[in-house]
């Protein structure tokens, strides 16, 4: 099988993933050991209340390229990834949720764009050509249906779907984007592509497979007021973005 000759690494943000976070670790390492000669695991425990931390270092006896950093309280997705991305050192960066509601295998549909030239890829849940495995709740669908209006309204109208958690950076150009972030919370994916938009950086949004968790973390009214305010903090704060291929 090929093996691409790129470095890459996989930041994972945790919080209270210990059900499942050792299946998920499993699953990256087999698939990037047959795709890629070299790759790291970074696992960012987000101030779990449960014993996450316990299970990634024991998987850390078994799998060398799991790389841990946690805390105590709970800061947000958005500052888990951050500090992953800070200690990245890959020519590339795959952002993954821990339950892989998108699957590792989508990963080579975004590289083809990567390949092509863009900065940023990022799978799309709102593109013609993705495919919902399984729903999620018409209680989230709505918030994000709703959210994702606000967003096109205020910030990014290029945009079918910021919040999908799967993304591809050039590993450089995020550690330089990364470095400049703010919010903490759900809102980054909007934060990062505003600014990576005003840098110039190359965007493109790809249809992906994805599979709802049921074992969500998001917690709709507090979450839904923090998200809101996040958009209007990088409305006030940052300069306009110029365009975004498709």
């Amino acid at each position: 099988m090929h093996q691409r000759k790129e470095f890459i690494s996989v930041v994972i943000p945790a919080y209270d993933e210990s059900a499942r976070i050792l299946s998920t670790l499993r699953r990256l390492d087999e698939y990037l050991r047959d795709h890629f000669r070299d790759f790291e695991l970074i696992v960012v425990n987000d101030g779990s209340s449960d014993n996450t931390e316990d299970v990634v270092l024991r998987a850390m006896k078994a799998i060398p390229s799991i790389k841990y950093s946690g805390y105590k309280r709970n800061r947000g997705k958005g500052y888990a990834i951050r500090r992953g991305v800070e200690l990245s050192t890959g020519d590339i960066i795959l952002v993954s949720d821990a339950d892989l509601s998108t699957p590792i295998e989508e990963v080579e549909k975004l590289l083809v764009h990567y390949q092509n030239g863009y900065d940023v890829v990022i799978g799309s849940r709102g593109l013609e050509g993705s495919s919902i495995m399984v729903r999620q709740p018409w209680w989230r669908e709505l918030m994000g249906r709703t959210f994702n209006r606000i967003v096109r309204m205020l910030l990014l109208k290029e945009f079918k779907d910021t919040q999908c958690g799967f993304k591809l950076f050039n590993g450089s150009m995020a550690r330089e984007l990364f470095s400049r972030t703010t919010i903490d919370r759900f809102a980054y994916d909007v934060e990062i592509l505003y600014i990576g938009m005003k840098r110039g950086y190359k965007i493109r949004e790809v249809p992906v497979k994805w599979l709802n968790s049921p074992c969500s973390k998001v917690r709709p009214l507090r979450d839904s007021f923090q998200m809101a305010k996040d958009l209007i903090r990088i409305r006030l704060h940052k300069n306009g973005p110029k365009g975004v291929k498709k």
